[in-house]
């Protein structure tokens, strides 16, 4: 009965078109009601201490590197150094895509921010030099889910707050599955393009890929100083953020001069409200991640999940499949907050790797990024793309399933992630 409290307080918040933050309060307070336990000291409380979290602090930094990443110009530069690279080759704007969104995930960790950035650039080149509009904004979109996997990841600064897991392990853990990801879409995307007629590009001369490549250093230098930080124990994940923010503000405006200090405030407008989106998601989340300790609904779940418990990779899937099912109703965040509380402690029983779940979790949700009917990114590509939703879905599949065939290799071979994560550190 927990359970069916549960879900239909919050699918029936959802339904009557109440936003999530709200439907996850409502939420809260119907188990509460059930419990015979209601309180408003209980919301007030766990609002408050949800919020008040000096690791979600890492957030909002991110968040504002991306934008000072996306204004200074780094974003266009990681895309011209791709171009100079492979942009010649058969199907060379497509490499490009999917190398810029790898690069560009590990600056900004905003699979939102990236995709609308490198969709503004490829796609109108991709739509010119002949290419499939349909299946170039799938690519884009795929390309862009990687962002929550690799470093700096904010979904798994998130998943770390909800579920007391160490963030840097997950951070670091992610690497190799998100190479991975961009692997499993150049497999798929060198099997498409041979079906392209399209223009290919002159090779460039060496000067000018050596110098597209030095403009380039200055922005992949970010992700070899946080991850290094990270290794070396310099700073926390916190402090990364920070460091990031101010070395995209240096470098934009510094050394590429295309930020301007009337930019600064756009930028930091922009980061905030996103950021007060993401804060009160977090702190609405954690009044129902309470209740469902004290109701014991892990507990009931995992009665439910019972045939599996003696086989983590069965229990894996069966966990995996569900999270899947739930990405299509779900946009990431909510989805994040609201199936850790409940999942993570079913993997701790089973004896399953925490940081090793929560790794697949935030690819899995990641996944339902572009998964219809609700699919953000897929709606930012199509918008940006200007191509219809139907369409943009028509391009996203054979990348998609590429997406969850990583996913099922990772189930099926934990050591993929297990093993390079303990090289790292």
């Amino acid at each position: 009965m927990t359970i069916a409290v549960f879900l239909g307080s919050l699918l029936g918040a959802m339904a009557l078109g109440m936003p999530i933050a709200f439907a996850l309060l409502v939420c809260g307070v119907a188990l509460m009601a059930y419990l015979g336990q209601f309180d408003a000291q209980i919301v007030a409380q766990n609002t408050i201490n949800g919020a008040d979290n000096f690791v979600l602090m890492a957030v909002p930094f991110f968040l504002l590197a991306g934008e000072f990443m996306n204004a200074g110009g780094l974003s266009r530069r990681i895309v011209d150094m791709a171009m100079a690279v492979v942009g010649h080759v058969r199907g060379g704007l497509g490499y490009v895509a999917i190398f810029a969104a790898i690069v560009m995930a590990s600056l900004s960790g905003s699979a939102v921010a990236d995709t609308a950035a490198l969709a503004a650039l490829l796609v109108p080149m991709m739509r010119e030099a002949g290419y499939n509009a349909n299946r170039s904004c799938g690519l884009i979109a795929s390309g862009g889910i990687i962002a929550p996997v690799i470093p700096p990841s904010i979904g798994f600064i998130i998943f770390g707050v909800a579920g007391s897991v160490s963030i840097t392990k997950l951070f670091i853990s992610g690497i190799f599955p998100g190479i991975l990801m961009g692997l499993a879409l150049v497999l798929t995307w060198w099997w498409l393009a041979r079906s392209e007629n399209v223009k290919t590009r002159p090779r460039p001369p060496v000067r000018e890929v050596l110098r597209a490549v030095a403009a380039g250093l200055w922005a992949l230098m970010l992700p070899v100083i946080i991850v290094g930080g990270l290794k070396a124990g310099v700073f926390t994940p916190t402090e990364a953020a920070v460091v990031a923010a101010f070395y995209a503000m240096f470098v934009g405006l510094v050394v590429y001069r295309e930020l301007k200090p009337a930019d600064i405030y756009r930028c930091l407008l922009s980061a905030a409200k996103t950021t007060a989106v993401v804060m009160f998601l977090v702190a609405a989340a954690m009044v129902s991640a309470y209740l469902i300790t004290v109701a014991d609904l892990p507990g009931q779940i995992a009665g439910l999940l019972a045939p599996f418990m003696d086989s983590p990779t069965l229990l894996m899937l069966a966990m995996m499949a569900l999270v899947v099912a739930v990405g299509t109703a779900l946009d990431f965040v909510p989805a994040v907050l609201i199936l850790t509380p409940v999942l993570l402690p079913i993997c701790r029983q089973a004896g399953i790797d925490p940081v090793y779940f929560g790794v697949l979790f935030i690819m899995n949700n990641a996944i339902g990024m572009v998964t219809p009917p609700v699919g953000v990114v897929l709606n930012v590509v199509s918008g940006i793309g200007k191509v219809s939703l139907d369409d943009a879905m028509k391009g996203v599949w054979p990348f998609l399933l590429a997406q969850l065939a990583v996913l099922l290799l990772l189930v099926l071979f934990p050591s993929l992630v297990t093993v390079p994560a303990r090289w790292f550190f």
